[in-house]
């Protein structure tokens, strides 16, 4: 389960910050217990983001069946995917 205020947290680092590798790498040391994603939002199709911003969305993931799938439930999330909006 991710709570929301954790997700605000992250999400507001990242929006200070800026994402990259470096910042992401950070992040799991911050937060062993939580797997992050880096990518591009190009590269994610069909979930809704739960935190939109203009530089990057941030997605929930379920990993607790062995196998990562996107959930809109933070009940449900055991982590993030942080996929960064590229600049047109």
């Amino acid at each position: 389960m991710l709570e929301p205020e954790v997700i605000d947290q992250i999400s507001q680092l990242v929006k200070d910050h800026g994402l990259d590798e470096a910042a992401v790498s950070r992040l799991r040391d911050m937060w062993p217990n939580i797997h992050f994603t880096y990518c591009s939002d190009d590269d994610v199709l069909g979930p809704t983001p739960v935190r939109e911003f203009d530089s990057f969305n941030v997605y929930l993931v379920d990993g607790r069946d062995h196998c990562l799938q996107f959930t809109s439930n933070p009940e449900h999330a055991t982590g993030l995917v942080l996929a960064e909006i590229e600049a047109e």
